[in-house]
């Protein structure tokens, strides 16, 4: 097993397979990151978080220290069979992001496993479409900017990922500060596999759980950045409107990575969620 880089953890998931931090004592909570980072994204709430759960830091296939792992599979069963093997028995589920399409799958395939579902500036289908026939028009990430991440990511991976974390920031008061901060957390790992990062990017082009939302058994909460241009805010009242028992939040000052922006009213909401739902 690769060195483990955050300094709070305790122990290390005995998997060879994905790499997981084990940090902090209480009920199990899962963190999923999103495209392009790892499972250190999440060292600023780590501190605030492990007083009160047990947390389980996954570096998804292809990321961080799960660089080798699994990286030519690309679909969500794939990353769900993955998650399988280092999954508590019962926990909280929480993805940001891409990680939120990850997180939903596995309450979908295994909700017995899942004892509330937590996603952050995510959204059931990323990229926007357009109306065609009787299909209603869907906000979201534009297809062709999707389209250049990919053929950018094969003449520069690095630069590639650089520019998807500044939209990360964009908007937010803390933007420079924000995006400086996961660069750092990203530096912290392995370069994250090519292809880890194309399944990615195609996951966020054709996945749509939209429809298979409404069969969720357990709490869900949503939680948003007020500027985030990923997720737009008319994701959110669709979301609010088609889930209406799932609860949601915007927060005022923060774009892609609320946890970042906002740390503390971010642990301050989700331990209110957690407390009601279990």
């Amino acid at each position: 097993m690769s060195e483990i880089v955050a300094t709070e953890s305790k122990n290390v998931s005995p998997c060879t397979t994905l790499h997981v931090d084990i940090v902090g004592d209480g009920p199990d909570l899962v963190l999923l990151h999103g495209w392009g980072l790892n499972g250190a994204c999440w060292q600023s709430i780590v501190p605030l978080l492990s007083q009160h759960y047990r947390l389980h830091l996954v570096d998804l296939p292809g990321f961080g220290f799960s660089h080798d792992s699994h990286v030519a599979s690309g679909t969500l069963a794939d990353i769900t069979d993955a998650l399988i093997k280092v999954a508590p028995a019962n926990a909280v589920w929480l993805g940001w992001s891409l990680g939120g399409l990850c997180a939903t799958d596995f309450a979908l395939q295994y909700p017995h496993r899942v004892s509330a579902l937590v996603t952050v500036a995510s959204s059931p289908k990323f990229m926007a479409a357009s109306k065609v026939d009787d299909s209603a028009t869907w906000p979201g990430i534009a297809e062709q900017v999707l389209a250049q991440f990919q053929q950018q990511l094969q003449q520069d991976l690095s630069q590639t990922i650089n520019r998807f974390l500044a939209i990360q920031g964009m908007g937010s008061a803390t933007a420079k500060q924000d995006i400086k901060q996961l660069k750092l957390l990203l530096a912290a790992r392995p370069q994250p596999h090519e292809q880890a990062l194309s399944n990615g990017l195609t996951l966020l082009s054709t996945v749509d759980l939209r429809a298979q939302l409404t069969t969720l058994t357990m709490p869900f909460y949503r939680c948003y950045g007020r500027l985030d241009s990923l997720v737009p805010q008319a994701t959110v009242a669709w979301m609010d409107n088609y889930l209406p028992q799932s609860p949601s939040w915007i927060f005022k000052a923060s774009s892609h990575a609320p946890f970042i922006s906002e740390p503390t009213l971010f642990v301050n909401k989700l331990q209110a969620f957690i407390n009601h739902s279990l």
